[in-house]
């Protein structure tokens, strides 16, 4: 046996790793706490991603494609522009991940956190319709130029976001929406 003594930690060292541990914890909680908000730009995110799909789609295809939304059951579809109808059943694009293989996206989805489309209105509508230069048009089929329009995102925070793609050029910007 050795004379030496085993050494533990002293009162200081353990308030030390305490006072970290805690200011650590105060600067992580908050930030669990916007986990909504994160969802919430994830459904921004998707819906943006998709729109300017669907418009660089047009363009490369050079063919039409538009986005059905249904604010009701609170998705949309991507659509192909093959006349001057358009039937959401058999003009969907292809999606192998997609219910029935269509490109359908639901906000519903738990990902988006709660998610919800409000105030849609493309045209006086809810299709907005991509000719084959990437441009929006008011109808299937036609060169009428379309007067853009936009659509709300609200997450399940209540936190607001407004998507617009303006007439003419399909520029699509996105801005948070103070109530």
């Amino acid at each position: 046996m050795s004379g030496r003594r085993e050494r533990g930690y002293t009162l200081v060292e353990v308030l030390v790793t305490v006072t970290i541990l805690g200011i650590m914890g105060v600067l992580v909680i908050p930030s669990l706490d916007q986990t909504g908000i994160l969802r919430t730009h994830s459904a921004v995110r998707t819906v943006i991603s998709d729109l300017t799909y669907a418009q660089s789609d047009a363009l490369a295809y050079q063919e039409g494609r538009a986005v059905l939304f249904d604010p009701d059951n609170n998705e949309y579809t991507l659509l192909s522009v093959t006349g001057s109808t358009i039937d959401p059943a058999t003009d969907a694009l292809f999606d192998n991940k997609g219910p029935g293989n269509r490109y359908v996206v639901s906000l519903d989805d738990n990902r988006f956190g709660g998610s919800r489309f409000e105030n849609v209105d493309f045209n006086s509508g809810t299709l907005l319709i991509f000719d084959e230069l990437g441009g929006p048009v008011a109808a299937p089929s036609s060169s009428e130029l379309s007067t853009g329009g936009s659509l709300d995102i609200v997450g399940g925070d209540g936190t607001r976001f407004r998507i617009d793609v303006a007439a003419f050029t399909g520029r699509i910007r996105v801005s948070q929406v103070d109530d």
